[in-house]
């Protein structure tokens, strides 16, 4: 090095950063999500100086963590955030939660204050310590930084063991507490890094060409003979497949199809399980109508299954739950976790294993195809369904998610929003063999950070990008919309405004007013074109009962270049009614197609 050249480490800080973000790297890590902040300087300049690390820059701490998290829920992949000091770090916690919930990994890296200044009514310090409680997988409060051989082979090991931990069984967020003392900047201290510090700690192994540890995972399954036993018992005539929202990068499509065949099971797939969409349709009996028919009055006409076999998490579909509840059958939860996602506690059997290998396995050990007229129950009573919906005129917000299902581009990333719109693309959502990604959060089914996450997981796939919002949810995160710029991603955003929180029309206080409008409702009258100017979006705004003007808008902007929001103006209560007489038609229809 000559004279003139600035030393690669000036300091310890620097040293300190750079070699966490090269084993970050070495680990696989290429994305990460950071927001400005002084304490945090150290991190922010060494992954912003790595060549191999999208850096996505967010003002706001809390749509930067739904980011991340759309982003990692997209890929599957760790993806880590960045932030300073103080309620920056708090503001994480929304998202953590929501990670947590629906297994999505996560890494947390927030800066802190020196130890000695903690609890002593510092500025913009507070008890950062296991912050986020027994939401992460893992915590750790990172060592100060310190250029000796030995801390930094452990802060290394650390790396390591964080995105280890973050994409284990099961995924989830890590936590790592990171305390700098100043300068935070990359400037010169005379004798702060020693000269004769090996490579292996400076550089990682081989130059940092492979990670410090290597992480070695495996998959749960069971034996061969707890296999065969299994097999045995799925042995029967009428059975189901219920597939749930499922953990990124979710349930294989082949191993579920290779099951169906050699069981004979329908698979009732959830919309967010990753079956419901695509080539899987084709070959196999999937059924998605379910949430419009099942209910006592099937049950009645129909026999109940003889076995269930459930993979993800709960399914959004109320009534399939409460059918599910209410069955006499053996039901086997199939958790690689060991998790337990079944809140009406009537399942009989938990099984600890990889549900992908563990489909594909079983398929090969079933020989006795259940009962085709049982199959052909759940296919009739699907198409009795869509021809009840296609054939009413009357309109409700469901036609919408059906309109975008049937005009999303192949292939797609939808990305639905909670409350009504994830239940209406579960009941009118029909199975299609076009390829697309349906998400959401139902982890912990908050409206909160909608936007953002969407516009992460449209971040890592070049698929067309469709985001369908109700308007409080666009509301709640209309600062997230930034990201669409600043970290150059495009959508189709699709909002639904019926003028405050519909969903709770469907709820028992619908018949208390007072105080159900002012409290529960809340119409806000809120004008939501501005949004177009302020974020350099297209903005058109449509009635809903003008269902030919919705596709045609949706149609065009699917095929533009740029960001575009459609407004569709609703009646909640409306919707509501009619949902209810198609639901009303499509039990009637099933029943005498069955009987």
């Amino acid at each position: 090095m000559s004279s003139g050249e600035p030393p690669r480490d000036p300091n310890r800080n620097t040293l300190w950063a750079r070699a966490f973000v090269d084993e970050l790297v070495a680990a696989g890590v290429d994305a990460v999500c950071i927001s400005p902040g002084s304490r945090s300087t150290p991190l922010t300049v060494a992954f912003a100086g790595h060549d191999d690390v999208h850096v996505f820059s967010h003002l706001d701490e809390r749509s930067s963590a739904y980011f991340a998290l759309g982003r990692a829920r997209r890929t599957g992949e760790v993806t880590p955030l960045v932030c300073t000091s103080g309620t920056a770090a708090a503001n994480y916690h929304p998202a953590v939660i929501e990670a947590s919930r629906s297994r999505v990994p996560l890494l947390l890296l927030t800066a802190d204050r020196p130890p000695e200044i903690r609890d002593s009514g510092a500025n913009q310090t507070i008890d950062q310590e296991k912050l986020y409680g027994d939401a992460v997988r893992w915590y750790r409060d990172v060592a100060e930084p310190e250029a000796t051989s030995r801390k930094l082979r452990s802060l290394r090991t650390t790396a390591a063991r964080a995105v280890a931990n973050a994409a284990g069984t099961p995924a989830g967020p890590v936590h790592l507490n990171f305390p700098f003392r100043k300068p935070l900047e990359p400037t010169p201290v005379e004798d702060d890094v020693p000269a004769d510090l090996p490579p292996l700690a400076t550089d990682g192994r081989d130059g940092g060409e492979r990670p410090f540890v290597e992480t070695t995972g495996g998959v749960p399954e069971l034996g061969d003979d707890a296999l065969r036993k299994l097999a045995e018992a799925l042995s029967e005539p009428r059975g189901l497949l219920v597939v749930g929202p499922t953990d990124a990068p979710g349930v294989d499509p082949e191993s579920v199809a290779a099951f169906a065949h050699a069981s004979g099971f329908p698979v009732l797939a959830d919309p967010l399980s990753g079956v419901r969409y695509g080539g899987l349709v084709r070959t196999t009996p999937v059924i998605g109508g379910y949430d419009s028919y099942l209910g006592d009055r099937v049950r009645e006409a129909w026999p109940d299954p003889d076995v269930v076999v459930r993979v993800g998490a709960s399914p959004t579909s109320k009534p399939l739950r409460k059918y599910l509840a209410a069955v006499d059958a053996r039901q086997y939860v199939v958790d690689p976790a060991a998790g337990w996602r079944e809140a009406e506690f009537t399942a009989t059997d938990l099984v600890v294993a990889d549900p992908s290998r563990s489909l594909g396995r079983l398929s090969r050990l079933l020989a006795a195809p259940g009962k085709q007229s049982w199959r052909e129950r759940w296919t009739e009573a699907d198409t009795v369904h869509r021809a009840a919906f296609e054939e009413s005129e009357d309109f409700c917000e469901g036609r919408i998610l059906a309109d975008v299902v049937d005009l999303a581009p192949d292939p797609s990333t939808l990305f639905v929003s909670n409350s009504m719109s994830v239940r209406d693309l579960d009941r009118f959502g029909a199975p299609t063999t076009a390829s697309i990604t349906a998400l959401g959060n139902r982890g912990a089914s908050g409206i909160d950070g909608i936007a953002s996450t969407a516009l992460g997981a449209g971040s890592a796939t070049t698929d067309d990008l469709t985001l369908v919002t109700g308007d409080l949810a666009y509301y709640h995160d209309m600062n997230g919309l930034l990201a669409l710029g600043r970290c150059d991603v495009e959508a189709t955003i699709v909002l639904i405004n019926n003028d405050g929180g519909g969903i709770f029309g469907m709820l028992p206080i619908e018949a208390y007013d007072p105080p159900f409008t002012a409290q529960f409702v809340t119409p806000h009258g809120l004008d939501f074109a501005p949004t177009g100017d302020l974020y350099d979006l297209s903005f058109a705004r449509v009635a809903g009962e003008d269902r030919a003007g919705f596709r045609d808008a949706y149609a065009e902007a699917t095929a533009s270049e740029g960001s575009h929001v459609i407004e569709v103006r609703t009646d909640a209560d409306a919707s509501h009614d009619v949902r209810s007489r198609l639901r009303e038609a499509a039990i009637e229809r099933v029943v005498e197609s069955t009987t």
